[in-house]
């Protein structure tokens, strides 16, 4: 049977002992799993880091997750699950985690995530994979509502009534004997284009792999709507065919799912040779995407607009070099006035010097006002324990700059923002 196995950001795994505080995996999949993380491992001093391996005495190797969540299955259909460390004022259930994962994915641009209707699908009871799964269902019955797309498809076949043209050598070759025959070539008006292959293969392959009686009825019932359609013999082949075009622009995000499960090709590069695919976001992107766009949600019709990775600014003008990005830029045309906001994915705490804030961090947000002579600049963190609550944090200069340090709280959001809002009202 199918294992899942699950940690969240900082938790750990042993191999094949009892160590409180760790999951413990089986040999082959600890292997598997070491192999992998050495494999897309990096030496990149900036790059966040995947997985760490380490050892201890008596316990041996332990593999340490860091900022990376999401899912990681094996070939023989192991699951590995890595969810978000979050703390909040509110009760956390592991649905909870698990949904506001899936929201926060669903920000992501250029990533195949906005399909899934959580409020559908019973988040409790399906690891990642299985959600990943119902994503890919959910894209493939909205293009069966709208109707399988069709090709012109060249066939060769022995038929008792000519039509189309003769194909003379396979007449000889197949018809010598029954001139009654005849060996055609035509071309058919029919669904069985290199797109729907592809779908039909994914789903073939998916109907074995879930363990999901919601996720295997439904493909089922998706394969009757492809049952005049070929299962991919040549996944390349087959992907090379397809053009983007406006006929199939329903089809792309599927199509994405496809190459992650048909192919292991992520929309995030991790392969391991032991890996089926792996899904790992670093949730210092996921904080930030999600954040920007529930704060514009929130704007809305306000006079307010807002621009994520804003590229307004480089930090020399002549030549026009090291071009700034902030995470948030928000702008008031009427009044003149701009917001500058950075998101942190990184526990702050009392004991830490400066509450552990980066000094480069403040560096940047120094450079940020003085470059967009904004009236707040701002940096973002998640809600944590180990920082009195609801503690005004800012650093003042002289010159006029001041730096605010706000918490979010994920499971009160609209409240911690709300607060954010109220604080660049106030400037008016």
């Amino acid at each position: 049977m199918r294992k899942t196995y699950q940690i969240t950001e900082y938790g750990s795994f042993v191999r094949d002992k009892e160590v409180l505080g760790s999951i413990s995996l089986p040999p082959d999949t600890f292997d598997a799993l070491e192999n992998f993380v050495l494999s897309n491992s990096t030496d990149d001093a900036d790059a966040l880091e995947l997985m760490g391996i380490s050892a201890r005495k008596g316990v041996g190797k332990i593999i340490t997750a860091k900022n990376y969540v999401g899912v990681i299955t094996m070939d023989d259909g192991t699951t590995i699950e890595i969810l978000p460390k979050i703390f909040s004022r509110e009760v956390i259930t592991e649905g909870k985690v698990k949904k506001l994962l899936v929201d926060m994915l669903k920000t992501l641009r250029n990533a195949p995530f906005k399909s899934l209707q959580s409020t559908n699908v019973n988040i409790d009871k399906l690891n990642i994979f299985e959600i990943f799964i119902r994503m890919f269902v959910d894209e493939v019955f909205y293009i069966v509502k709208r109707g399988l797309k069709c090709d012109y498809e060249t066939i060769q076949s022995n038929e008792s009534v000519f039509k189309g043209k003769m194909v003379f050598a396979g007449q000889i070759k197949h018809n010598y004997a029954h001139k009654e025959r005849s060996f055609v070539e035509y071309d058919e008006f029919n669904t069985n284009r290199a797109e729907n292959k592809i779908l039909k293969s994914t789903l073939s392959y998916l109907y074995k792999s879930t363990t999901s009686s919601k996720n295997k009825s439904d493909i089922k019932t998706l394969l009757n709507a492809f049952s005049d359609v070929d299962e991919s013999k040549d996944y390349q082949a087959d992907f090379s065919k397809i053009v983007p075009d406006r006929k199939t622009a329903d089809y792309q995000t599927a199509l994405l799912w496809s190459k992650v499960f048909l192919m292991g090709k992520s929309f995030t590069s991790f392969s391991g040779s032991e890996v089926a695919f792996a899904l790992l976001f670093p949730m210092e992107t996921l904080f930030e995407s999600y954040i920007a766009a529930q704060l514009k949600k929130m704007l809305g019709h306000s006079g307010y607009t807002l621009s994520a990775q804003d590229k307004t600014y480089h930090l020399f003008d002549e030549p026009r070099k090291f071009l700034m990005k902030p995470d948030i830029v928000i702008k008031n045309k009427a009044l003149g006035q701009v917001f500058v906001m950075d998101t942190k994915w990184k526990v702050l705490s009392d004991a830490k010097a400066n509450y552990g804030i980066s000094q480069a961090d403040m560096y940047q947000m120094y450079a940020y006002q003085k470059k967009y002579t904004s009236e707040n600049v701002t940096l973002l963190y998640p809600l944590t324990e180990k920082v009195e609550q609801d503690k005004d944090i800012r650093f003042l200069s002289h010159d006029g700059t001041e730096i605010k340090i706000r918490f979010i709280d994920l499971f009160d959001l609209k409240n911690s923002l709300n607060k954010i809002i109220s604080e660049i009202e106030e400037t008016e």
